[in-house]
Formats: C-alpha cells, sequence, structure tokens
C-alpha cells in the first residue's frame, strides 16, 4: 500500500460579490463553501465584481476579479481598456471598491443592461484583460479539480477559463431570470443570446428545486439531462430558537428578504391589514436589505403600517447572523409572499430552523419545499385574503400550529443542513472528476471525500 498521502478533491467557486448588500446567493456560496472544507475537501470561493458580504464567517479569497470599478471603467473607456495591468489592478483591491460602493454604485438591472452585455461577451468584449486574469488564477495557480460558476451572468468567462483549465466546469443557477427580466428589451434578448451560446461549453448546470430545473432548461433552451438537482442547504450552527418558543402573544408575522417589488412585501402588507382587523394585538415585522432602487417601492408599500404604531416594526438589514436570528425568534409565523417565482428559499428553512411555520405561495421551490419539510402552508399566489385566512388558520389552531413548527424544525435538520449540501455535491463533483479523467485518458483522481 501506498503511503503517499491521499489528495483533496478541490472545488473552486466563482461568486459575484453583491456591491455591499447582504446577497442569498453569495451567503448560499459561503456556507456551501464552509461545509466542504469541514467535510475534508479543499474549497476555494473567488469573489468577483465586489468583495462579498455575509453575515457568518466570510471564506472568500481576498483577491477580487473582474473588480466593479475596472469593469466599468473598461467598458467606458476604451483608453482604460489599453492600459497596462500594472497601472489599474490596484482598483481591484477590496477596500477601495467597498467605498466606492458606498457613493452610489447600483446593482440595478436597468442600468447594467449594456454593461452585463460586454461581460458575456466574453474575450471578444472589452473585458479580456479581466477575465484573462482570472483564467489565468484559476488554471495555472490554483488548480482545482472543478469549477463552479455561481451565476450564468459569468458565462462569459467560460471559454478563457477553459484555455487553462481542463477539468469539468458547471454553473449553479440561483435566479438568474430576474435579473436578466428586468433588462430592457434589447439587452435581455441580446444577454439570453449569448448566455444560451456561452453555456454550451459546460459540463452542466446545477440547480436547487425540480421547478428550477424545468423552468432553465426551457428559458435557456438546454436539455433536461444536462441540468443536475442538488440539494439546498443551511448552517444550523446558532439556529438556537425552538418550536413553541415564540408562542402566539403577541402573534407576530414576519417578512425577511430583500425589500422589492418581487419579494412581495405589499402582498403582506395588505395581508396584515386585513387580519389586524380582527386581531388588532398582531404585529407585523419586516427586515431585509433596502437598495437604492427599490426605495420609492418600499415607502410607498409601507406607508398604510405607519397608522399602526407598535403593531409594525422594521428591523433593516441584520448585521450579524445572531441578530438575523433573534429576528426570526420574536415570530411566530414567516412568509414572503413572492409574486417572483423563487428557485430555493433560503429564508423559509432559516425560519423553520428557528421553529417557525411558514405561509408560502404555491409556485416556484415552496411546494417542494413545504412537502419535504411538512413546516408550513401553501397559499394562492397573490392573494392577500387568502394569506390572512391562512394565519387566521394558525392563530385559532394552535395544535395545528405546535405540529407545523416541530415538524419543520426536525425536518430542516434532517434534509437541509449544510452537511448534508457538502456530501451530496462532493459525490457529484467527485464522479464528474472522475469521468472526465477518464475520457482524457489520465490517471483516476483518489480522494479522501
Amino acid at each position: 500500500m501506498s503511503d503517499q498521502p491521499q489528495k483533496k478533491l478541490h472545488v473552486a467557486i466563482i461568486t459575484s460579490g453583491g456591491a455591499g448588500m447582504f446577497c442569498g446567493a453569495c451567503m448560499h456560496d459561503n456556507t456551501w463553501t464552509k461545509s466542504m472544507i469541514n467535510q475534508g475537501a479543499e474549497a476555494t470561493l473567488i469573489p468577483t465584481y465586489t468583495p462579498i458580504r455575509v453575515d457568518e464567517q466570510n471564506m472568500s479569497s481576498s483577491q477580487v476579479f473582474l473588480g466593479g470599478i475596472n469593469v466599468y471603467l473598461n467598458y467606458r473607456s476604451r483608453l482604460w481598456q489599453r492600459l497596462p495591468r500594472i497601472f489599474k489592478h490596484w482598483l481591484n483591491t477590496p477596500w477601495i471598491i467597498n467605498l466606492a460602493t458606498r457613493f452610489g454604485v447600483s446593482n440595478d438591472a436597468h442600468e447594467l443592461g449594456a454593461l452585463t452585455v460586454t461581460l458575456l461577451e466574453g474575450e471578444q468584449g472589452p473585458e479580456l484583460m479581466e477575465i484573462e486574469e482570472l483564467a489565468r488564477f484559476v488554471g495555472e495557480e490554483l488548480k482545482p479539480d472543478v469549477v463552479c460558476l455561481s451565476n450564468a451572468l459569468l458565462s462569459g468567462t467560460i471559454k478563457k477559463i477553459k484555455e487553462y483549465f481542463s477539468g469539468p466546469l458547471f454553473c449553479i443557477l440561483q435566479g438568474d431570470d430576474v435579473f436578466l427580466e428586468e433588462l430592457g428589451e434589447t439587452y435581455r434578448s441580446r444577454s439570453l443570446e449569448l448566455i444560451r451560446h456561452n453555456i454550451q461549453q459546460i459540463d452542466g448546470m446545477l440547480v436547487h428545486s425540480d421547478y428550477y430545473r424545468d423552468f432553465i432548461s426551457e428559458y435557456f433552451s438546454l436539455p433536461v439531462d444536462q441540468i443536475h438537482k442538488v440539494l439546498l442547504g443551511i448552517n444550523l450552527e446558532g439556529h438556537d430558537g425552538k418550536p413553541g418558543e415564540n408562542g402566539n402573544e403577541p402573534f407576530t408575522i414576519g417578512f425577511f428578504a430583500r425589500l422589492c417589488k418581487e419579494k412581495g412585501l405589499h402582498n403582506v402588507v395588505r395581508a396584515f391589514e386585513i387580519f389586524h382587523q380582527s386581531h388588532p394585538e398582531s404585529q407585523l415585522h419586516v427586515g431585509g436589505f433596502l437598495g437604492k432602487e427599490s426605495e420609492d417601492y418600499f415607502h410607498e408599500t409601507t406607508k398604510p403600517l405607519q397608522t399602526f404604531g407598535d403593531s409594525y416594526k422594521f428591523w433593516g438589514s441584520p448585521d450579524s447572523l445572531e441578530e438575523k436570528i433573534a429576528f426570526y425568534k420574536r415570530l411566530s409565523v414567516l412568509s414572503v409572499p413572492t409574486d417572483y417565482h423563487e428557485p430555493k428559499g433560503l429564508f423559509v428553512l432559516e425560519a423553520m430552523a428557528n421553529g417557525v411555520p411558514v405561509v408560502q405561495p404555491a409556485h416556484g421551490a415552496f411546494p417542494e419545499l413545504i412537502e419535504k419539510t411538512e413546516g408550513g402552508m401553501l397559499v394562492p399566489p397573490g392573494d392577500p385574503e387568502a394569506l390572512a385566512a391562512a394565519w387566521e388558520k394558525l392563530y385559532e389552531d394552535k395544535a395545528y400550529y405546535d405540529q407545523l413548527a416541530q415538524q419543520g424544525y426536525e425536518r430542516v435538520r434532517q434534509f437541509y443542513s449544510s452537511e448534508l449540501m457538502a456530501e451530496e455535491s462532493l459525490e457529484f463533483f467527485q464522479k464528474a472528476v472522475e469521468t472526465s479523467r477518464l475520457s482524457q485518458n489520465e490517471p483516476q483522481l483518489t480522494s479522501d471525500t
């Protein structure tokens, strides 16, 4: 038997920073990276555009690629594109990028249409130097066994990465369509055309739900058998809320998501107006990140709540995991009645992990999550009256409420832990690496993961 140590499987995840906001995809990728490391693998989280912001230990590397300032200046100026790297690399320093985001750098899809197209054009567009730097780092310095892009908007890097990296390359999709659908029609159509072209070069797409697999197959004109479902999971450490701990006095409804129209805050507000008429002691707590592009929507939507006094509390965006958990622990029920068809729904799992049942619209990934956990109820989408009626059911039927709370609490731990997510992902990636090496007639990788 050889005494040579076994080589760990090395997974590189290329993610997109959220321009200073808490981004669900960034948080997923960060948890994913940490959980794979905890399972004995090697994992590297590579940020692009901006540093990521998360509410747990940040696992991303310190170097930012495709730095947002340089990407923007390349797009705006041919002269800047031609400058030697040594003169502009300093603008990819994380603290400089973070400083820039404080002065109004927007992540509004309407403003970023043209820039999105230039990034998707890859080496044929103005970002060749930035993409080349990323590809060289991955293929010549990092040398992972498998690479996974965090969204299809990064697909303009695929061709160049494949020039330096010969292993399997995947892309995980976590809601790319919501950004694309907000682009102006010219930019939307061109972006979809480029993505459909770019992804022909990868080894497969990853999703977290059956719903999104079927949707993406049609949306990106990709055969279903090239789209693989992988487990969604959360890091349960610190989620110490217990079923029955919150109680129904006062009955507190929570909304926790990005504060924008597609997440359905307006549906919650209208349903609360209905519910509060019968239960004036009830409360509504709202939390989540508010971007500049959604400020008018938020203030107009919550204007009716100003007459409710202490019955309405705005938490904003918690800065830490402890603050976020404290929010969940104040709730009796969570509802994020999205108009958009959500592809994963981390907030559902987080609420259940703290003993809080959920009431969600019967679309997107929500039916799959509710069926698996039995920790909540489904209502017709876009129906505030039905939403209020479901809250009424939980308010009146304490035994049913306790049953949902307990089931969700137990089954999130049984089916949706970050440990299970890592185990399943590593098994999938290991097989992909072995298949790739066999096809290239290379020695098979032996992994201790």
